[in-house]
């Protein structure tokens, strides 16, 4: 007796973005039976080898994302940075792309954002847009300027103390906002398939790397009150709903002491802050997404176990052929899951990898992760190594 094949077995996914959310993206796509093409600028692309056909060439260039896209039945993204002009004209030709367009254009710009949060009701930092740093001199002190486009990971945010920080700050179009004075950093991921169908994973909690600005350490679940646990998974979906998303999105909020909730910014992708779900979650937010994308029944998102996750980032004074010290005695430890991400160069700061631990409370997790942290060190091979 013939089966039939689910619609999605026979179709071509294309990811825009070859890094390390793309490859545990393909991952999970792998379980699915999805044909897939990826399109990065990285001919070394954390993607490469493990995508069934990898594209070398630029996702911000209009014939490029125009060419890869006419191969593909069903695009999506793992980084915000692509031409959209060649993406509206792939929809015009009947595409589906998840998330939109609208979307992705919208997240490319901070002020855009800031003002869509203010207009749908999400709430926000106080903010001001400006053009060029000497409307700066208006700015209350202190505050943050972060680049309207092309910011990531860190990159374009810098934080103005005083008057004398100016002849510092980015002389480009930029959102500046006022420090707010906040308890935590947390995020939520939420889904929402073409169906309109919405769950929301747990918080977490996030600790940042004071230098790089990138998450150094995850926490699942957060430590926050039941009432800021569930506004910020209603805040989640009210976010996601005002954007009609197809896809999964992450919120990232600041706590402040009356556990009021301001949004920083979105992510309509996988994200940082959702690679514990792997092992964590009953459905990873790599399944999610592709669920969502396919219109398919959204997965569980309980706990399976509280969890924590270490960001390994490459060592400030260390660029070139990377080494792991420590992964041995990582390996070694209980309820620790290692993923690298094929990265053959380590620079300061990038994210070359990350460790999920598993454990039954919160005081182990903490204890863990600084193990982890402190055994695994992110450096390159000495210049005479591969003489």
């Amino acid at each position: 007796m013939k089966m039939n094949k689910p619609f999605y077995d026979s179709m071509k996914l294309g990811i825009l973005g070859g890094g390390q959310l793309g490859r545990m993206l393909l991952q999970k796509a792998a379980d699915f039976n999805i044909s897939n093409l990826v399109l990065d600028p990285d001919e070394n692309a954390p993607c490469r080898y493990i995508s069934e056909t990898f594209v070398h060439g630029s996702f911000g260039e209009y014939d490029t994302v125009y060419s890869f896209g006419k191969e593909c039945d069903l695009i999506t993204i793992e980084i915000e940075h692509v031409n959209t002009d060649a993406l509206i004209q792939l929809e015009s030709e009947g595409k589906i792309i998840h998330p939109s367009t609208k979307i992705i254009r919208l997240v490319q710009d901070k002020g855009a954002q800031k003002i869509f949060f203010r207009t749908n009701g999400i709430p926000t930092a106080e903010f001001q847009l400006i053009e060029s740093k000497k409307e700066l001199t208006a700015a209350g002190f202190p505050c943050i300027q972060k680049l309207r486009t092309g910011g990531y990971d860190g990159r374009g945010v810098f934080r103005l103390d005083e008057k004398g920080d100016i002849d510092l700050a980015f002389d480009e179009p930029s959102v500046i906002e006022k420090i707010i004075p906040f308890k935590k950093e947390i995020s939520v991921i939420v889904a929402r398939n073409a169906s309109g169908a919405c769950k929301t994973y747990p918080a977490v909690e996030m600790e940042f790397n004071p230098q790089a600005h990138l998450v150094e350490f995850l926490f699942s679940p957060a430590d926050i009150s039941e009432k800021a646990e569930k506004e910020s998974r209603d805040i989640a979906i009210r976010l996601a709903e005002a954007l009609q998303l197809t896809g999964i999105l992450a919120v990232e909020m600041f706590l402040l002491d009356n556990d009021t909730l301001l949004v920083n910014e979105m992510a309509p992708r996988p994200h940082n802050s959702g690679h514990h779900t792997i092992e964590a979650n009953v459905t990873s937010q790599y399944e999610q997404h592709l669920r969502a994308i396919l219109n398919l029944p959204l997965g569980n998102t309980e706990m399976i176990s509280p969890a924590a996750m270490v960001n390994l980032l490459g060592e400030e004074d260390h660029t070139g052929h990377v080494r792991f010290q420590g992964i041995e005695e990582l390996i070694a430890m209980e309820g620790v899951k290692i993923h690298l991400y094929g990265k053959k160069i380590t620079k300061p700061y990038r994210k070359m990898g990350h460790v999920t631990i598993l454990a039954s409370d919160s005081k182990t997790l903490r204890s863990k992760a600084r193990e982890v942290r402190n055994l695994c060190r992110v450096i390159s091979e000495p210049e005479n190594t591969f003489i």
